[in-house]
């Protein structure tokens, strides 16, 4: 068993496509919306989250200010993992930017999977719109911890949510850590925090652990451990 999928995103962003293909297109630009740190060179993407290495992926389109697309290598279970990214510039300096991603899950849990990586790309994409929006031409620092292993995830967000003052909606202030920001992005599994200084996101891991998946803009170098003792402390009840 396994499953095929197709998951197209879009939307109008208050960038030029200069911005938008330097955002999609270099290490630098992807670290400031994706996840991790990624490198782009000789034609070939790599990725990693914390400690973990994606599989390279190879470009397959690489045409200036208008389309940018990599995929990685069939496993032998047939699992794979494709971007496209199309750019059109639109009036006064705005350009619409369409994200697809596709590919391949193998086995019979394939659907806790695809939920998992649907709500990860869901707040990706806002990240990059986010971004785009708010701080174009701009290099963040990735900052990547997980939390210890979560038994109860209904627990561990009710946790997180009262660390916020309460179950927050999209446009609403938040404060978490002594962070002040603006929340721009929340799902079951995800919510991100716009600040002055970088966006702050927090993700139910798939191997089991809650994760900061910070983006950092001002001193970002060396804030690991501030929010990996948060983390412990938050889950520690």
């Amino acid at each position: 068993m396994g499953r095929d999928f197709d998951m197209p995103q879009e939307a109008t962003v208050e960038a030029t496509p200069e911005e938008v293909w330097e955002a999609i297109s270099t290490g630098p630009g992807i670290d400031s919306w994706f996840m991790g740190r990624t490198q782009v060179a000789e034609g070939i993407v790599r990725t990693a989250f914390g400690q973990v290495e994606l599989p390279p992926s190879a470009v397959t389109a690489a045409e200036p200010l208008r389309r940018f697309a990599h995929s990685s290598g069939k496993a032998d279970d047939g699992r794979f993992v494709a971007y496209e990214f199309m750019i059109e510039g639109r009036d006064r300096g705005s350009t619409l930017v369409r994200m697809v991603t596709s590919g391949f899950l193998p086995g019979d849990d394939w659907q806790d999977e695809f939920e998992a990586m649907s709500r990860g790309l869901e707040m990706y994409f806002a990240t990059l719109v986010e971004y785009l929006g708010h701080f174009a031409g701009r290099v963040a620092t990735p900052l990547t911890e997980f939390g210890p292993p979560v038994t109860d995830w209904a627990v561990a967000w009710e946790r997180l949510y009262a660390a916020l003052g309460g179950v927050p909606a999209v446009g609403d202030r938040a404060a978490v850590c002594g962070v002040k920001g603006v929340v721009y992005h929340r799902d079951s599994q995800t919510l991100g925090i716009r600040a002055g200084d970088g966006m702050y996101r927090f993700m139910q891991g798939f191997g089991g652990s809650m994760i900061a998946s910070h983006l950092l803009f001002e001193d970002g170098a060396d804030q690991g451990p501030r929010w990996r003792a948060w983390l412990e402390e938050l889950h520690a009840g």
